[in-house]
């Protein structure tokens, strides 16, 4: 029930700063340019450096806990995303670039915000199964794969 109170709370302040956002306009984002700009940045490359060294300590560990469940999960889910977002993008009437690129974010895990969250959200899980997942198996299927897989299916359907 903990866990649910966390999102929950990680809910409203991500709404709340949306409306901060749309309240403030241009002239707030200008006077936050230094939190949102190198500051960010250089927070942003020591989270994704941890990032990688969890996931490379778990291959180094030879993946012990790496089941092929959650490898065929890590491959298998994209797919499964890239078609509900192909239907869905035909039903809204997307042309072909927009359906392409919704496809390819709906195949792509996300690599920075998800690591965050589920170390949040569930502390007890193993970090190096859902980073190493993404970072070792999903990542790589899409750079080589799946990319080219997503934009000839979208482009396929629509023409």
């Amino acid at each position: 029930m903990k866990h649910y109170a966390r999102l929950d709370c990680a809910g409203r302040m991500l709404l709340g700063s949306f409306v901060v956002g749309l309240i403030s306009g241009a002239p707030g984002l200008a006077r936050l340019e230094m939190f949102v700009g190198p500051l960010f940045q250089g927070s942003l490359c020591f989270f994704l450096l941890d990032i990688g060294l969890i996931a490379a300590r778990r291959l180094m560990e030879g993946g012990r806990r790496m089941s092929p469940y959650v490898a065929a999960f890590a491959i298998g889910f994209p797919l499964v995303s890239t078609a509900l977002a192909l239907g869905l993008s035909r039903l809204a009437g997307l042309d072909v670039g927009n359906a392409a690129l919704i496809t390819i974010l709906a195949g792509s895990a996300s690599y920075i915000a998800v690591p965050a969250a589920m170390r949040l959200a569930a502390p007890e899980a193993d970090t190096g199964v859902f980073v190493t997942a993404s970072l070792a198996i999903t990542f790589p299927f899409n750079l080589t794969i799946g990319i080219a897989l997503y934009t000839a299916a979208t482009v396929w359907i629509w023409l």
